[in-house]
């Protein structure tokens, strides 16, 4: 029960984590978004392209890096339960 709780602490501090670190990046919008229309206003389309792919980036890594500390987790759970069942 203890070790459950311990898990429980741990995925807690880093999901607090997360949002505190994420709640940083969004003082950029205001002055990103000025400058796409600027550029757009001057016939330069091309930072606006670069701009979606670098949202498109940000918004993806939190649940790569979720998904793939999920599997390991499964994973290592899975190999645990298997080598109880043995003894």
């Amino acid at each position: 029960m203890k070790r459950k709780l311990r898990n429980f602490a741990r995925v807690a501090f880093l999901s607090l984590l997360g949002l505190l670190v994420h709640s940083a990046s969004f003082a950029q919008c205001a002055m990103c978004r000025a400058s796409v229309e600027n550029n757009v206003s001057n016939g330069d389309t091309s930072i606006g392209a670069g701009l979606n792919n670098g949202i498109l980036y940000l918004f993806l890594m939190p649940y790569l890096i979720a998904g793939a500390i999920g599997f390991f987790w499964y994973r290592a759970a899975k190999k645990k339960k298997a080598k109880l069942a043995i003894r």
